[in-house]
């Protein structure tokens, strides 16, 4: 039973709304936050109502200053900011969905332009001037002297001067697909990895020279090479290759990494590290991955999840050196833990000077930091790391400026939303933050009606606590109809306050929103999310192996219904991608305790959306388990529980999803209809997983918080 969504047709202002969700998603969005490596100047992307610029700040005032013009919210968004080493140029790229599973690189048109806008690679003097396209490409990487960008263009490597005062032009063609760029420190040479199906190589390109060199080609998958600081030698992680006889599907398996070093004169590796043999030394898959770099002298830094933890490491790249087989740990060569504690690492950037790391942490002096992000900043090679920003607030992606001067970061509270800010080293207490961009937030947004949201645990039917956000408007009526938010990810983790993806920034302004319309919002961490753990990030028994994590949802849905301030008969749920799988899921499996929902872009069949069934299917060679796995992968799906599905459900999806497959929307609405499940839907054209274009981001928020409205208070 379908109804169509006719009032979206309509202007939004129309829809009867106290306060529209516009003026809530109104917030300015800044990303990409880079300095350059000398000096003190920095850069960012900003979105403001999907415009999309850069602007630029210089110490020691740091006054922010727009350097380019994009007026159209037209879905193309700027990423890969990077100064060249004096910070005269700015690089970019823009264009395309660089969050999308695939595809990420094809060019987005959700403004529906006749030609649709290519992915380029572009520059502009910080000074200020008109936007240089060097050529159609990606993944820019600017030389030491500042003088040539190179970047990947059809998997291959091409060059282009950074003043676009000549064409860019192919360096060099190999097999595979090529990326990885770092320049050596002397610019002289490009380090690469080719990609290669099953294996990948790491090679070195010297302009002038008519041959490529390989470095320790194996069978392996070797990448993240990083120079030394004298370009004499490189340190890498090398993984298995694809292949072997099929494993256990329903079971976690150890994912084993390595980090070796080579001579770049010689070619040959030697091996510095091997991860524990654990499910815990598997290869890390938090933000940055193992974050590999070659740090100050012979100190290579990585993360490394072996402890249970995200946490920063360091070792000394000689004990690779001259011991044949031998391994390091087998000649009592350990490294050294540099974050010790019960929390995770992440957006971890070392300094121009190679002496220290910084970090965004879910730590500090209250409790409630594990629900929170806080600068962290460590050295190299001891255990003196310390926060920088302690607090109430948040912030992330941090920077040193390349004078190492100050600390510059994305700062936000529960609800200011989130603003370029600098700290100066010197005022290391974090207590003098100056945040730039304030007169960014447009005046009519409605900063002062947020709510702080509470921090409150309960327990799952297996024993799992689980930390959630709750968002409950003051006044009203006594018993309020109320709403589990369900993020994606599944790898993420919800604030007490603004996120620092643009995408759960969307969700966060669109819980304020509905907590402003009078709805109690949960906006659970369920397990398989970060922040608390590796045991919690990677259960037993999840996804399509059990889907376990529904478990938090379930127990979400019911600490609500206990709750003296919920009406327990309006109890409503709605979430994107894998927080749209598990919509999916309540509703199928739990339509009486939840009474109604919005799937925006879910998973719906384990079957058809996983890449582990859909390649095994024509192998002759079957995993032990293959057929249980095929059994259990259907019952994790919410298709297999569809004949229980009683609750009306929104369906929203953009038909240009990268991430999440159109189908899945499809086969699910067709599935709905003849059972007679009473469901609406709403279909976005040409825009992607991420809503690139503002005006989309507002109607399927505005839709979802009217379709809840109109079950629970009409």
């Amino acid at each position: 039973m379908r109804k169509a969504l006719l009032f979206l047709l309509l202007p939004l202002q129309l829809v009867a709304q106290p306060t529209p969700f516009l003026a809530f998603k109104k917030y300015p969005f800044p990303t990409e936050l880079t300095a350059s490596p000398t000096g003190a100047r920095i850069a960012w992307a900003m979105d403001e109502e999907g415009r999309r610029n850069i602007y630029v700040a210089e110490g020691p005032a740091y006054a922010p200053r727009k350097l380019t013009d994009f007026s159209k919210d037209d879905g193309q968004e700027i990423t890969s900011i990077s100064l060249s080493t004096d910070g005269s140029w700015v690089v970019f790229v823009r264009g395309g969905d660089h969050g999308a599973n695939w595809e990420g690189g094809r060019p987005v048109n959700p403004a529906f332009e006749t030609e649709a806008f290519k992915v380029q690679v572009a520059s502009i003097p910080f000074a200020g001037g008109e936007v240089k396209y060097l050529s159609e490409g990606d993944e820019p990487s600017p030389s030491p002297d500042g003088k040539t960008v190179a970047f990947i263009k059809s998997n291959q490597v091409w060059t282009a001067p950074i003043d676009g005062s000549s064409a860019a032009k192919n360096a060099f063609t190999t097999r595979g697909n090529v990326g990885d760029l770092q320049w050596s420190p002397d610019g002289r040479r490009l380090l690469f990895v080719s990609s290669r199906s099953d294996h990948s190589i790491i090679g070195i390109y010297t302009p002038g020279l008519p041959t490529l060199k390989w470095i320790a080609p194996s069978f392996s998958r070797d990448e993240s090479p990083q120079w030394s600081n004298d370009g004499s030698r490189i340190v890498f992680i090398r993984r298995p290759g694809t292949g072997g006889a099929p494993d256990s599907l329903l079971a976690n398996r150890h994912l084993p990494w390595s980090l070796y070093v080579a001579d770049t004169a010689a070619g040959k590796a030697s091996l510095l590290w091997k991860a524990p043999a654990t499910l815990r030394g598997s290869f890390p898959s938090t933000d940055g991955g193992a974050n590999l770099h070659w740090a100050d002298g012979n100190h290579i830094v990585f993360l490394s999840y072996h402890d249970g933890w995200p946490h920063l490491y360091s070792i000394d790249a000689n004990a690779a050196d001259g011991h044949g087989a031998t391994t390091p740990s087998a000649r009592g060569v350990q490294p050294l833990l540099l974050t010790p504690g019960n929390f995770m690492c992440e957006h971890i950037r070392l300094s121009a000077g190679r002496k220290y790391l910084v970090c965004s942490a879910n730590t500090g002096t209250d409790p409630l930091d594990v629900e929170r992000r806080h600068v962290l900043m460590v050295s190299i090679d001891k255990q003196d790391a310390k926060i920088m920003t302690p607090g109430e607030g948040l912030e992330w992606t941090p920077i040193l400026t390349g004078d190492e001067t100050a600390l510059a970061f994305i700062s936000a509270t529960a609800q200011r939303p989130p603003l370029p800010a600098v700290l100066r080293l010197k005022d290391h207490g974090g207590r003098n933050i100056t945040t730039l961009c304030n007169d960014r937030i447009p005046q009519d947004f409605p900063q002062s009606r947020l709510i702080t949201p509470r921090a409150v645990t309960f327990t799952s039917a297996d024993g799992v606590i689980v930390h959630a956000d709750l968002f409950e408007p003051q006044g009203g009526k006594t018993r309020k109809p109320a709403i589990v938010y369900i993020h994606g990810g599944p790898p993420r983790q919800m604030l007490l306050g603004w996120h620092y993806s643009d995408y759960y920034s969307n969700a966060y302004a669109s819980n304020q929103y509905l907590a402003s319309l009078g709805f109690v919002v949960l906006a659970v961490n369920y397990r398989l999310g970060i922040g608390y753990g590796y045991e919690f990030h990677k259960p037993a028994k999840a996804g399509a192996a059990g889907a376990s994590e529904y478990k938090d949802i379930k127990a979400a849905g019911e600490w609500l219904r206990k709750q003296h301030f919920v009406d327990t008969g309006r109890i409503g749920v709605y979430g994107g991608s894998y927080g749209g799988f598990l919509t999916a899921m309540a509703l199928a499996k739990d339509s009486r305790l939840f009474a109604a929902g919005v799937d925006f872009h879910g998973v719906h069949s384990w079957l058809t959306q996983s890449s582990i069934f859909t390649a095994a299917k024509d192998r002759y060679e079957k995993a032990p388990d293959y057929e249980k796995a095929l059994r259990t992968a259907w019952l994790s799906s919410p298709v297999s529980a569809i004949d229980t599905w009683r609750s009306p459900v929104l369906i929203i999806q953009g038909d240009d999803d990268r991430n999440v497959r159109f189908s899945e929307s499809v086969d699910l609405i067709r599935r709905l209809e003849k059972k007679g499940v009473p469901y609406e839907s709403l279909m976005i054209v040409d825009d992607t997983h991420h809503w690139m274009n503002f005006a989309n981001a507002v109607t399927v928020y505005a839709a979802a918080a009217d379709f809840f409205v109109r079950k629970f208070m009409n």
